[in-house]
């Protein structure tokens, strides 16, 4: 079975992919990375327009903190950086999918993905 997403994409010029976002109250919007290479889904962060802005520009995938209420980019103290491959906006303009190269373990714990608990009933 083939993957949807390719026979629907709809490319966009930057200006019109900004455009496209819809930040929340708090000027945020959510930002999935998913490794490019082997799909796993890596970590859920945030972004505000200027972290998005900086990654599309520099390809340096970079988020805002909310706990510190700063940009982050990703691997700026570990080393584990996260290179943007691909970016879509989804169909409700409020989710980002972000295809990296991940460099090193996604997760802060040193894992290679966020989403390494299970529920198991």
């Amino acid at each position: 079975m083939g993957t949807i997403m390719s026979d629907v994409q709809t490319p966009l010029s930057r200006e019109n992919f900004l455009q496209s976002v819809k930040y929340d109250a708090a000027g945020l919007v959510p930002a999935v990375a998913q490794d490019v290479t082997t799909g796993a889904v890596l970590m859920l962060a945030w972004m505000n327009e200027h972290s998005l802005r900086q990654t599309i520009t520099t390809g340096n995938v970079t988020y805002w903190s909310r706990s510190r209420q700063q940009l982050w980019r990703k691997g700026e103290t570990s080393g584990h950086t996260q290179r943007l491959v691909e970016a879509y906006v989804d169909c409700d303009g409020d989710t980002l999918l972000l295809k990296v190269e991940q460099t090193g373990p996604a997760c802060h714990t040193g894992a290679p993905a966020c989403f390494f608990r299970m529920l198991r009933e």
